[in-house]
């Protein structure tokens, strides 16, 4: 799932008007050992030692998630009929202008600490987490639900703190990125149901997502906020025609 972080948004404001915060500081190099690596394998790790081990595992390959990140970044802006198609359905919203665009160089690759694989934003843009992504395929999901949600925030006027609104965005996004098609749920979430398929895959994220909103009680209201909005915003489209993949 790709989380976001929103404000309040202005529909023809640029995505991108600032630069992302720095990154996290780096962490102690002495815990990224083969021991290390055995102990969480075999289940022996004490408390704690696998997000040790994992968080200064992304520090040291930092540099090279970032770049391996922004190359597969851009061929997906050169190459992709998803990609594409979207930053030119972003761009046809804004001003004639142009300057409300996303494109590959307003997406930035950062390596993050938080359970997440990307994150959009109205002051910041979207972000990639680099060392979160495990391939080039992956990367174009989460770039792609990024994308479905700044088009949301300059097509429609949304209140960030709606958790209707927020339901709604995620749903969109998870039905039309194509994260939810079959052999993302099967090959590397272990979810084998043969039947609605997509549509419980839409439900469990949209409702994890709107779960991790501070002004979500608890799991019940997330699922009762989903199922609220659920036919309308998953029948939905736009800007396709249909469910692209």
């Amino acid at each position: 799932m790709a989380d976001t972080a929103t404000t309040s948004v202005n529909p023809h404001t640029p995505p991108m008007s600032r630069t992302l915060p720095p990154s996290p500081p780096k962490a102690d190099a002495s815990i990224y050992t083969w021991s290390s690596f055995f102990s969480i394998m075999t289940g022996f790790a004490p408390p704690g030692l696998r997000d040790q081990y994992l968080t200064t595992r992304d520090t040291i390959h930092e540099e090279a998630d970032i770049a391996r990140c922004n190359k597969q970044k851009n061929w997906l802006f050169q190459n992709s009929p998803l990609i594409r198609f979207l930053q030119t359905e972003i761009s046809l919203l804004g001003p004639p202008d142009g300057s409300a665009k996303i494109d590959e160089n307003n997406v930035r690759c950062k390596r993050c600490t938080a359970a997440q694989s990307g994150g959009f934003d109205t002051e910041y843009g979207i972000l990639l987490c680099a060392n979160k992504l495990r391939n080039r395929g992956h990367l174009e999901d989460t770039l792609a639900h990024e994308m479905v949600h700044a088009y949301d925030h300059m097509r429609f006027k949304l209140d960030p703190l709606d958790l209707r609104h927020a339901a709604c965005m995620e749903i969109r996004a998870s039905t039309l990125s194509g994260e939810c098609r079959f052999t993302r749920e099967f090959f590397t979430r272990n979810q084998w149901n043969l039947t609605q398929q997509l549509q419980e895959c839409v439900r469990r994220r949209a409702a994890l997502s709107v779960r991790a909103r501070p002004a979500c009680r608890d799991d019940v209201q997330a699922v009762r906020v989903v199922n609220e909005v659920w036919e309308s915003c998953f029948n939905d489209h736009r800007p396709f025609d249909e469910i692209y993949r």
